[in-house]
């Protein structure tokens, strides 16, 4: 069994995307409708750049999914290689989890743009700039990063944000806790802790205003049936039921991403390998969950020729 996944924030980076809509039309028309519906000029910032507005929150995160989506779309028009034919489940990253709705049919393009740019806009609004922060324990599991985040709370918020792998796991919450977490981290046996150059913090209980407008825009722009089965972050269960879907997609803003438990949810039902679009981030990932997993990194157009023939 295979499962298509797709990367999320911090796998954003100038010149993303660019070899594609040079080398397929297809990828072209998907980085197009993009900028058409967000009335900007999204492909021009991924392509050029600056760095400094490409990472801001409400850039990276239609950004990524056009990349994620444009490559998906190579691989059905260029190669013949559909998502409904090829996967038998998708997972995303945060945000990715957009994406992979997008490529398995429940949001068409234009409304998938639309949801992630007011989710951006939603996430960093909820939180004042330096009231909030995140950082990366490294070498940390999630009992001890847990733990480290109940200690360092001290009557602010600190949880625990994205249980990535058996060695990272991100916490989020008030600027000071995370600071206090990241001093306390050797006593907790965790090697280190890193704050992460992100605007706001993500996937922690400060962010419910965000969960809020999220929820009203997704009523407006509901989830349609999808054409396979998706994990989701909050829940690291599959899901089939749009509606289902819709509920998990307003908890996952203020929820955990449940990354490492829902790797070892697909292999349980039986995935083998786990075919990444438009990164190489969550492959890495996953093979630290589980060594015995077959992970593809889809980026280029060579990538894609390669992945074509093997499975022609």
């Amino acid at each position: 069994m295979t499962a298509f996944i797709f990367p999320g924030q911090g796998s954003q980076k100038v010149g993303m995307g660019a070899e594609l809509a040079e080398a397929s039309a297809y990828a072209r028309e998907v980085f197009e409708e993009v900028d058409e519906a967000l009335k900007q000029k999204l492909s021009a910032l991924m392509k050029d750049g600056p760095e400094s507005e490409l990472t801001m929150t409400a850039n990276a995160q239609p950004a990524i999914m056009a990349n994620s989506v444009a490559t998906a779309r190579v691989l059905e028009k260029e190669f013949g290689l559909s998502l409904a034919d090829k996967a038998d489940c998708v997972a995303g990253h945060s945000l990715g989890e957009y994406s992979a709705l997008c490529a398995a049919g429940a949001f068409s393009l234009t409304d998938t743009a639309k949801l992630l740019r007011l989710r951006g806009i939603a996430m960093q609004d909820a939180v004042p700039i330096g009231v909030g922060a995140m950082a990366a324990l490294l070498g940390a599991d999630i009992d001890k990063a847990t733990a480290l985040a109940e200690a360092a709370a001290q009557g602010q918020v600190c949880e625990v944000a994205n249980d990535n792998d058996p060695t990272q796991v991100v916490i989020s919450g008030h600027a000071e806790a995370i600071d206090r977490a990241i001093e306390m981290a050797k006593e907790h046996g965790i090697k280190r802790g890193i704050k992460l150059p992100v605007s706001a913090p993500f996937h922690c209980s400060l962010m419910g205003p965000a969960a809020l407008r999220m929820k009203n825009a997704l009523a407006e722009m509901p989830p349609q049936a999808f054409t396979v089965p998706i994990f989701a972050n909050v829940s690291a269960a599959r899901v089939t039921d749009p509606a289902e879907e819709q509920g998990l997609l307003v908890e996952q803003i203020t929820g955990r991403v449940r990354w490492r438990e829902s790797v070892l949810a697909m292999r349980e039902a039986g995935v083998e390998r786990f075919v990444e679009l438009g990164g190489k981030v969550l492959g890495p990932m996953v093979g630290r969950i589980d060594k015995g997993a077959t992970t593809v990194s889809l980026v280029t157009m060579e990538d894609l020729e390669n992945f074509a023939k093997e499975n022609a």
